[in-house]
């Protein structure tokens, strides 16, 4: 039982966690303050030690997950892959600054699905990079594209749970497995982000140029102009350049592991554990066929993702425990209860509202464990907890300090020196972030209902 200063402490240690990991002063790693806030509420006793061993339990196997499919982005960055997607843009861009927009979003989409949002805005933000100043494109051009491939590849994490730390941490929270997910929210979420990409293309549409300068003397190394990517990547394709046949064969071989996670989930296999073994047949394949050691990777990988995810959760399970989830869960209760429509416009609503103010992943975690106290009924728990997400992976983007991935992306473009303010990003999202939004929690209320005629849902 924790001290009458237990949550006084633990809401000091959130609030401070959260204003440093927006604030970031000095370039600070996120998982500092939250590490550092989670040793504070540990220390108030509002978190105890075998509280700490469920959470371990909750948030390693999301982490492992999302961690081993960084390693296949960093496999994909030793065969020079990101160059070979800059050339492959531009050539089928066909000299369309139009054709090139839907291009980008196409390529954003594709490697959220293939990895994960924050690995997505990793691999294609340096691609667009590269591509754009080969281009010659003045700044103001350059935002369109930019832009609208960060949100895609942001809101790309809603259909498929596996695409997003905090959504693998939430599912684990409510049991819900892959396959469940995706039957609710392929659909709806898909629709979503063809209404966003839609939106995005009239609100820039006079900012695209209509044709782009021809690539004279191609795809040239990116650090002639800004200096070396500040995530270690190579300034200067691999030799020899890789062959597309080579790039399709490992491509074929992410996505198929991509889908092993799917049946591991449909057969009650920890999807770590699938997740772990394509990582490493991935390393050995390099290994041997690229001559470079799997020892880089102890280099490369994120580990503070590590770090960041668990230490936010202790801070959240803190508030849980003092009583903030039971707060939310007596308002809401009346509203969620016994009403679809009502569940997953309020929940939705409610978690972009608190991503909007502190990030989507204590958003999400809050929201996630206030319904599981509900006692809903299992189709409207999976509404509701749906919604969550739709709020935290496309709500969330209203400001770019809503996710995870949208502050990688602005520090990524500060150290390329490529500017887009907080008046661009908001310019753009403050049109078309709501109404995607409120669509998409619709599509999914209709989508929901229909399909529980079909597929048991309990």
């Amino acid at each position: 039982m924790y001290g009458t200063a237990a949550p006084t402490l633990t809401v000091i240690s959130f609030l401070l966690a959260t204003w440093l990991i927006l604030w970031r002063p000095k370039g600070l790693n996120e998982a500092i303050p939250a590490a550092g806030g989670a040793l504070l509420v540990l220390f108030s006793g509002s978190v105890s030690l075998a509280d700490l061993w469920q959470i371990g339990a909750t948030v390693s196997g999301a982490a492992i997950t999302i961690l081993a499919t960084i390693v296949m982005a960093i496999v994909l960055e030793s065969v020079g892959f990101f160059y070979w997607a800059a050339e492959g843009l531009a050539a089928r861009a066909k000299g369309s600054g139009i054709r090139l927009f839907f291009y980008v979003n196409l390529v954003c989409f594709l490697m959220t699905l293939f990895f994960n949002n924050d690995g997505s805005i990793l691999i294609t933000t340096p691609i667009l990079l590269i591509l754009l100043h080969n281009l010659g494109l003045k700044n103001r051009q350059k935002i369109p594209y930019l832009l609208s491939g960060a949100l895609i590849a942001t809101a790309s994490s809603a259909p498929i749970g596996v695409s997003n730390i905090v959504n693998l941490i939430s599912l684990h929270i409510v049991g819900i497995d892959l396959y469940m997910h995706s039957a609710l929210m392929f659909v709806p979420a898909m629709f979503g982000l063809l209404v966003l990409l839609a939106l995005m293309f009239i609100s820039c549409y006079r900012e695209l140029p209509r044709r782009l300068p021809p690539l004279a003397r191609g795809i040239r190394p990116f650090h002639s102009a800004i200096g070396d990517h500040p995530l270690k990547t190579p300034t200067k394709p691999p030799a020899p350049a890789p062959s597309s046949r080579l790039i399709a064969v490992i491509l074929l071989f992410v996505f198929s592991v991509r889908v092993s996670l799917f049946v591991a989930s449909y057969l009650e296999i920890p999807i770590e554990w699938v997740a772990v073994l394509g990582s490493v047949l991935l390393l050995g394949w390099r290994w041997t066929y690229l001559r470079i050691a799997p020892w880089d990777m102890l280099r490369k990988t994120p580990w503070h993702i590590l770090a960041f995810a668990f230490g936010m959760y202790v801070i959240i399970y803190g508030l849980h425990n003092i009583g903030l989830t039971n707060a939310l869960v007596e308002q809401l209760r009346p509203f969620v209860t016994g009403n679809l429509l009502n569940a997953g416009l309020l929940m939705g609503g409610l978690t972009t509202a608190m991503s909007t103010l502190f990030n989507n992943h204590p958003a999400l975690m809050i929201g996630t464990l206030a319904l599981t106290a509900m006692q809903l009924d299992p189709l409207t728990l999976k509404i509701a907890y749906l919604a969550n997400v739709i709020g935290s992976d496309i709500g969330a983007l209203i400001l770019p300090i809503g996710t995870l991935a949208s502050l990688i992306w602005m520090h990524l473009l500060r150290q390329y020196r490529v500017k887009i303010g907080w008046k661009d990003y908001v310019k753009m999202t403050v049109v078309v972030i709501p109404p995607t939004l409120l669509f998409t929690l619709l599509a999914l209320y209709n989508w929901g209902s229909w399909i529980s005629r079909f597929i048991d849902l309990s």
